[in-house]
């Protein structure tokens, strides 16, 4: 049921792309406002937080509404109530929690036939929350006999130019190169400015699922090499029709592919695959060896804090909403990283919680040591800004984090524009 629920979100994700793109549908008439007392949503531990809950049609109060809410930690709501009559137009609920964490009040309100959600998130002193993921002893010898053993297979990469796709100043290609034996390729879009020299380099890594892709080339058209890969060992020129056969067929979950051997797990040739992304950019004679960067959201976002760990020749990295982030904290009863491995299972198997630990993008977040970037919402019900604080929290290098409060797993075009400024900046380009 959740592999259903994650497929149909990213199915849903497309058609709202492609909808606001042509201006055929924008929102809903109808608006389920939930409203924190504090203007940055931030409160201290034991502080109450006062939500106001409010149904608006075209900008104006609705009264006599019927609606559900919960309210408690995400994922955990310990108050739900049911058919509540909004009789002048609000509701005014109260929570607070006792140890650091996010308190979620979320609402369904029943318009006619139709059923609209709205919600909003308390911050109690995230600084303070710590992740329940631990360190296997043997995590850096597991992933440096890894990447040895893998870099025992050559590259051999090949280059096929896409003439349709390259612009006045900017070639577009699509790349392979051999990952973890021989035969087993990436594939990605290289976007590399036309004008001879030595540029800086950014590896774009994908969040869940499998699509075509279409490269970087506004970055590259100022002066970088942008790389952007797949991580399913397919070509990434497809058509969707291609791609949804093997979301619905071959490739279906594959993020549970097994979970239960470390060794065999399917995203340890994702994870690997994006280290041989860098070893095939410091390939390019154009690579000024000097700036590289990393990023991504949700399952890109894990990628982006996992490549800035394994290879040092990252110099920096953003991560938008990652996913992955403190696995088991499900079996302690607080919200977990997706894709949700051990929640609400309560006899988890054991083979599973120790192979996912080599795959938890806290234990990679300890090992971070050069700049990140990092900005997620509080309303995030696919990436929970707990199991996201939680490794953040772990991070010892410089690091930044821009909340924008009400997102959830989405970004708003301001959070977008100040994330590209950032990597821009990284780089030296404008």
């Amino acid at each position: 049921m959740n592999c259903i629920k994650y497929i149909i979100s990213g199915v849903l994700l497309s058609c709202w792309l492609v909808q606001s793109t042509s201006a055929q549908v924008r929102g809903n008439e109808i608006r389920v406002v939930v409203s924190p007392d504090h203007s940055d949503w931030k409160y201290n531990i034991g502080e109450n937080s006062t939500f106001t809950i409010q149904v608006f049609k075209a900008q104006n109060l609705l009264k006599d509404v019927t609606i559900d809410y919960e309210l408690g930690p995400e994922m955990y709501p310990a108050e739900i109530k049911k058919q509540i009559l909004l009789k002048d137009g609000k509701l005014v609920v109260k929570g607070r929690m006792t140890e650091s964490g996010f308190l979620r009040c979320k609402v369904k309100a029943y318009v006619g036939e139709r059923t609209y959600e709205g919600l909003a998130t308390a911050a109690y002193q995230p600084e303070k929350i710590t992740p329940f993921a631990t360190l296997p002893e043997d995590f850096d010898a597991f992933w440096a006999t890894s990447l040895s053993e893998v870099r025992k297979t050559a590259l051999e990469p090949t280059m096929l130019l896409l003439p349709e796709r390259c612009t006045e100043t900017v070639n577009v290609y699509e790349v392979s190169f051999q990952n973890m034996r021989w035969g087993s390729r990436t594939y990605g879009i290289l976007c590399m400015p036309k004008k001879g020299g030595k540029y800086p380099a950014l590896l774009r890594v994908p969040g869940a699922g499998i699509r075509t892709y279409y490269g970087d080339i506004a970055t590259a058209s100022k002066g970088a090499i942008t790389l952007e890969i797949g991580v399913h060992g397919i070509p990434v020129t497809m058509t969707q029709e291609y791609y949804d056969k093997l979301v619905y067929g071959a490739l279906f979950c594959y993020w549970d592919i097994n979970k239960n051997n470390r060794d065999a797990f399917y995203y340890k040739r994702v994870f690997i695959g994006a280290v041989r992304a860098v070893d095939f950019i410091c390939s390019l004679p154009q690579y000024n060896g000097n700036a590289l960067g990393v990023t991504g959201s949700s399952q890109g976002g894990a990628l982006s804090v996992v490549t800035a760990a394994l290879d040092k020749r990252v110099t920096f990295f953003a991560a938008v909403h990652p996913a992955m982030c403190d696995l088991v904290a499900s079996l302690n009863k607080r919200a977990c990283g997706w894709p949700h491995y051990f929640y609400q299972k309560e006899n988890s198997d054991k083979t599973e919680l120790e192979a996912t630990r080599y795959y938890d993008v806290v234990n990679f977040a300890r090992r971070l040591s050069v700049p990140g970037w990092f900005s997620w919402g509080y309303n995030d019900e696919v990436c929970p800004p707990t199991s996201m604080s939680a490794a953040y929290n772990c991070i010892a290098s410089p690091k930044e984090l821009h909340p924008y409060l009400e997102t959830g797993h989405y970004w708003y075009q301001e959070q977008y524009d100040e994330w590209n400024k950032w990597l821009w900046k990284q780089m030296g380009i404008k």
